[in-house]
């Protein structure tokens, strides 16, 4: 572990963050694998790879983004990511975790009460559902969910106040994906504001975050049931 904690340091110090911070990090990590142990929430077990691909990946939007006093909710969170390390790294954010399983969520409660996250909201729900009673109410959304991006837009730009943002992370091969979603997103209220890629620190691997800023309200007919989105995507 004393390894890790000095690739984290090393990768927090690369990227202008809070070397500190790297502490609180290493609990979460900890806590992860030794739940993966009950429950499937990771497929990524070595802890340098979990730092790497997981914790120094989601802090690289802290480079990209000022989340400093932001709301935020983490659309399809999952095991955390990228929402916890971000409320970990950036603690004035006001972080809403939103996943569909009630076992993540009850997970992430756990990690909250252990480090004292106190203004973190876990919030057991299906993202569509949940955009219904909180539309335009973040200045951010975020989402590390593998799912297609006009189908993640419909489910998280609802979510965003006019001139605020969805980041999505994303493969640096998702051009494609991008051009396809483009027409989506502008129905949805949406423009493609940025598309950063980065390399995670003591790796040469390369991710993406696609910055896309809400422009104007998303109509009310958005997001639609999650039966309807899967079947017939925006395009």
């Amino acid at each position: 572990m004393r390894s890790t904690r000095k690739l984290l340091q090393q990768g927090l110090d690369a990227y202008g963050l809070d070397r500190a911070k790297a502490e609180p990090l290493l609990t979460f990590a900890e806590m992860l694998l030794e739940k993966n142990q009950v429950m499937n929430l990771t497929a990524i077990t070595d802890p340098t790879d979990v730092a790497q691909l997981h914790l120094l990946d989601c802090a690289a939007v802290l480079t990209l983004a000022d989340l400093k006093g932001k709301t935020v909710v983490d659309v399809g969170t999952g095991a955390g990511f990228p929402g916890m390390p971000l409320q970990i790294l950036e603690p004035s954010a006001k972080l809403t975790l939103l996943d569909s399983l009630n076992k993540r969520i009850g997970f992430l409660q756990e990690v909250c009460d252990a480090l004292g996250l106190d203004h973190t909201r876990c919030v057991h729900g299906r993202a569509e559902e949940y955009a219904r009673d909180h539309r335009e109410k973040f200045d951010y959304a975020t989402s590390r969910a593998v799912a297609a991006l006009n189908v993640l837009c419909e489910l998280a730009l609802p979510m965003v106040k006019v001139g605020g943002a969805f980041l999505a992370m994303k493969s640096v091969d998702s051009d494609e994906e991008l051009r396809q979603a483009k027409s989506a997103i502008a129905q949805l209220g949406g423009a493609v504001e940025d598309v950063r890629d980065y390399t995670i620190p003591g790796t040469d691997i390369r991710h993406r975050l696609v910055i896309i800023r809400k422009v104007k309200p998303t109509p009310p007919s958005f997001p639609r049931a999650f039966a309807r989105i899967k079947k017939n995507p925006l395009i």
